[in-house]
This record gives structure tokens, sequence and C-alpha cells, in this order.
């Protein structure tokens, strides 16, 4: 299975809550460039410049950083949402995406007199703990129709790109292919949730 199938299953599978997930069906994505995200990103990805993607990565290599097992930068998160960003989400839906990203360094100005890049990897952490207790607040007392913070999308975006890819795949879960039947398989408490191929 390519990313591009694994991406399509997903959005099905979390059934849109992903902000632009229930896009990925229907759109015209660039999948080669989403099956074949580059080393290097001199001139951007689609509506993002080389500094929004770094900041992108510095972003999710924070909230999944390099272990024993390869982080959110290793495995191309920026640039995967670059590519989301840019081919899946509506108008309105980039604005906003773009505009919650500005923030988050303007924000970080604020806090720390630096933009997030400047800052160390300590204060990045404490700075992302806080913007998430402040959008999960937020979430809870929004109305239906209000879009979500500009954290969350984030954040959703990070976990969706880190495990649909292949680090997050093969190395930060278990992966086992299943050839098309029902298939058990032992866990014990403590193992690696599993990822499975069918």
């Amino acid at each position: 299975m390519n990313r591009r199938e694994l991406l399509q299953r997903s959005a099905l599978l979390f059934g849109g809550t992903l902000l632009g997930a229930d896009s990925i069906l229907a759109k015209n994505i660039d999948w080669d460039q989403l099956d074949n995200l580059p080393d290097d990103y001199a001139k951007g990805i689609g509506l993002f410049s080389k500094a929004q993607i770094k900041l992108l990565n510095e972003v999710a290599e924070t909230i999944i950083p390099t272990t024993d097992i390869p982080g959110a930068k290793a495995a191309k998160v920026g640039q995967f949402i670059a590519v989301i960003v840019t081919d899946c989400y509506e108008p309105n839906e980039q604005k906003r995406f773009m505009e919650g990203l500005a923030k988050l360094d303007a924000d970080s100005i604020k806090r720390h007199g630096k933009k997030f890049m400047k800052i160390s990897g300590a204060l990045q952490t404490d700075y992302l703990t806080e913007l998430d207790v402040e959008q999960k607040a937020f979430q809870k007392g929004k109305k239906k129709e209000t879009p979500a913070h500009y954290f969350r999308v984030i954040k959703d975006l990070v976990l969706w790109g880190y495990f649909t890819s292949e680090i997050g795949m093969t190395q930060a879960q278990r992966f086992v292919e299943i050839p098309g039947k029902y298939t058990m398989i032992d866990y014990k408490r403590g193992d690696r949730n599993f990822s499975a191929e069918r």
C-alpha cells in the first residue's frame, strides 16, 4: 500500500474529523508530490515558503520528537502538511491555517520575545503544552459551527502525517502485513500499537 491509498483510507476512517480530511477523495491531489516528498524544498511547497515548512517541521518535531525512533522531522511532516493544506483545503480553510501559523509565531514573540524557531527546545515544549491546554478549553466551549482552534488543526495534521509516513507505520508502530485474512497477533502490555496493510 502506498501513502496515497493509506491517506484515502485514513480520511474515511477518521470520518472527516480532521479539518479537510473529507476533501481528500474529492480533490485533485498531486499524489506524486505526496508520495515523494522532497528533502530539499528550497522554493517552498504550494502555498508554503521554505521558512514556513521549517517552522512546521520544528513544531512537529516538538510534538513528536526523535527518541530511539526518528521523529516528525525525519518523517517530513512539515512537507506533508504543506501538500495537504495546499491541495486539499478550501481557500477559507487555507487562510485560517496560514493565519494560525502566523499567530503561533506572533504569540511566541509576545510570550518569549522571539519567534518559535529561535527559542530553546524546553521553551518550545512548554509553549506548545500551553497551546494544547488552550485549544482543549476552546474546543470544549466552542459552538459546533465555529472553526477548530488553529493549534488543534496543526496537531491533528502532525499526528496524521507522522503515523501515515513510512517511519510512523514501520518504526513507531509494529507493522504487520495482513494478506486479507483475519489474523490474531499477540499483544503484551506496553508494546507499541500495530499498523497493518491489507
